[in-house]
């Protein structure tokens, strides 16, 4: 079993942030049982619980107390940590059920006592600010390592447990009126039919009808209630669809029993697609159970070799992406197969220019460092032991590849080899679009359903 660490007071670096998604139970509004949940965890020293943040008639400041304190005690700094004092402020009304995005920096460091400042924020699955903390604590001295219960490491390896975190989020959200094309097999079918039934969307079923109830037929599905809109073949599905979601008739779109080209030949369509000023690119968003925060991957399914500019687009895609899903401030690893530029990569070239882009503005939201090679991006140990300072190194949110190839075999391995879970979305268009394949499990068809839905009432609540 893998041993917890934490970082001592030579280790911490100004700016250094940790984050974390927890849906709130009832037990968070309860003292005593917080206390024993972090506790029995083994994530929180219980010599640091915090007390005096909780009242008898202070419930609501409860979960941000207690959140704040299973960051401190269980990530940054962690173990042997003690806790000098702390203020917490909740914003917004929380219950059980809600998802919070936390995230925890640290602000200040003074040498003498080994003192540190530790500013938390937290998120709801609205995106509205919902608590705001502020402990100084004084650091460990040394590293020390703890071992977590064994249960505490069975529901963080759990595979698609972020999936199903999104798929809650999007509880008080109205379903996606989507366009599902060409769903002439049982897979694609039943994708549609599940996501439907689990209130993420509204399915109008876009392809040769007779195909459609044949498929229906076979896989024992019912479709009955769903819309068909009726066509030849699949190109003629394809078009349909697209001028679906160019009318408005549809919020987005989700891929059937077609090759991804077909579909995104139709979306890119100069005069009758859904291009918008951006370059229109795929996000794969990983659940892998052995990495500590979700992780984005692209553009690995459809810019085959992209352009400096591309990639510019290509970042600032998935940084939005990531900002809908609640990570506040994303981490962008551009990655390469070296750490250092060199003329004869042109990948480093690339990486160099994209992250003086982000100190000019031309790319906002997020920190961009590259170039990085994989294990210094995913890995703070092996970032350590080459050298690498960097507020992104380590710690990763979103991988930037080269070009598709990278990007689809990187993917990949990260499925097949790291156990891991895949969803995907196609960003830059004007509405999102669903690349599901007939491989992929029940919970990653949701999972890249919420991610969906959450992208568009995200962009809905800004545009209003």
């Amino acid at each position: 079993m893998s041993s917890i660490e934490n970082r001592s007071f030579n280790a911490l670096e100004v700016g250094e942030e940790v984050r974390l998604v927890h849906t709130l139970s009832s037990e968070d509004f309860s003292l005593l049982a917080t206390q024993a949940a972090t506790i029995g965890a083994g994530i929180v020293d219980p010599t640091i619980v915090a007390t005096r943040a909780f009242s008898s008639d202070a419930a609501q400041n409860g979960w941000g107390a207690a959140l704040l304190n299973a960051l401190i005690a269980g990530r940054l700094p962690g173990a042997g940590s003690k806790l000098v004092r702390q203020t917490v402020e909740t914003m917004t009304a929380a219950q059980p059920g809600d998802v919070m995005t936390i995230a925890a920096k640290v602000m200040a460091k003074t040498l003498e006592g080994r003192r540190v400042t530790i500013e938390v924020r937290a998120t709801n699955q609205h995106g509205e600010m919902a608590m705001a903390a502020s402990a100084e604590i004084v650091a460990p001295k040394t590293t020390v390592a703890a071992e977590p219960r064994a249960e505490f490491v069975e529901q963080m390896r759990e595979k698609g447990r972020r999936y199903k975190i999104l798929i809650e989020a999007t509880r008080d959200m109205k379903p996606l009126k989507t366009a599902v094309v060409h769903p002439v097999d049982i897979a694609s079918l039943t994708g549609a039919i599940e996501a439907a039934r689990a209130d993420l969307m509204e399915p109008i079923l876009v392809g040769p009808e007779a195909k459609i109830r044949r498929a229906a037929e076979a896989g024992n599905i019912d479709i009955a209630g769903y819309p068909i809109v009726s066509t030849e073949h699949s190109h003629a599905a394809a078009d349909k669809a697209v001028a679906m979601a160019r009318s408005g008739e549809v919020e987005a779109l989700m891929k059937g029993a077609l090759h991804t080209d077909e579909l995104m030949r139709a979306v890119v369509a100069t005069d009758t697609g859904l291009r918008t000023a951006r370059r229109i690119s795929h996000v794969f968003a990983i659940d892998a159970p052995a990495y500590p925060r979700p992780l984005f991957i692209t553009d690995a399914a459809v810019t085959i070799y992209p352009t400096l500019l591309d990639k510019r687009d290509i970042v600032q895609n998935a940084i939005d992406l990531a900002i809908a899903l609640g990570i506040l401030t994303p981490r962008v690893a551009i990655l390469s197969a070296v750490e250092t530029v060199s003329p004869d990569i042109r990948s480093t070239i690339d990486a160099a220019a994209l992250c003086k882009m982000a100190d000019r503005g031309q790319i906002t939201g997020g920190i961009l460092d590259g170039p990085l090679a994989f294990d210094n991006a995913v890995s703070q140990e092996a970032a350590r032991t080459k050298g690498i300072v960097s507020p992104v190194a380590g710690q990763a949110d979103i991988l930037i590849v080269p070009d598709l190839e990278a990007g689809n075999m990187l993917a990949k391995q990260v499925v097949y080899l790291a156990d891991a879970e895949m969803a995907g979305i196609v960003l830059g268009a004007r509405v999102p679009i669903m690349l599901t394949s007939r491989a992929d499990n029940t919970i990653a068809r949701l999972g890249s359903c919420a991610i969906a839905l959450i992208l568009a009432r995200h962009r809905e609540a800004r545009s209003a």
